[in-house]
C-alpha cells in the first residue's frame, strides 16, 4: 500500500453508517406518521430529528437543547424514548433498552413496524 492510500475499511465504515442512518430515519418517520405527529419528514434532517422525537414523545421542543448537554443527554434520551414507546402503546421499558448497544438498532424497528 502506498503512502496516503486509504484502506477499504474507510468506505465500508461510511456505507455502514449511511445504512444505519437511513434505517433509523425511516423508523422515526414511520413512528411519527403512526402517532399523527406533524412534519414526519424532519426525521431525515440531523438535529431536526431530535426535535421530532421530542414532539412524538409529547415533550416541548426546547428539550432539544438538553440533548446537547453531556451526561444529561443520556437521561433525556431515555425519557424521550420511553415516551415514544408509550405513544406507540408499547411498554415504556423499551426506551431504557436504547442505551444497550446493538439492541438500540432493533427497538426503533419494533416501535415503527409492530402493531
Amino acid at each position: 500500500m502506498e503512502y496516503g492510500a486509504q484502506p477499504s475499511y474507510f468506505a465500508a465504515y461510511w456505507l455502514l453508517w449511511l445504512i444505519i442512518y437511513v434505517y433509523i430515519s425511516f423508523c422515526l418517520m414511520t413512528i411519527a406518521n403512526k402517532t399523527g405527529t406533524a412534519n414526519a419528514w424532519l426525521a431525515w434532517i440531523p438535529i431536526a430529528n431530535i426535535y421530532l422525537m421530542c414532539k412524538v414523545a409529547g415533550k416541548p421542543g426546547w428539550w432539544l437543547i438538553l440533548f446537547l448537554i453531556p451526561i444529561v443527554n443520556i437521561i433525556i434520551s431515555i425519557i424521550v424514548w420511553m415516551k415514544i414507546s408509550e405513544a406507540r402503546k408499547k411498554p415504556g421499558w423499551l426506551g431504557i433498552l436504547m442505551i444497550v448497544p446493538f439492541v438500540n438498532l432493533i427497538i426503533p424497528g419494533i416501535l415503527a413496524f409492530a402493531d
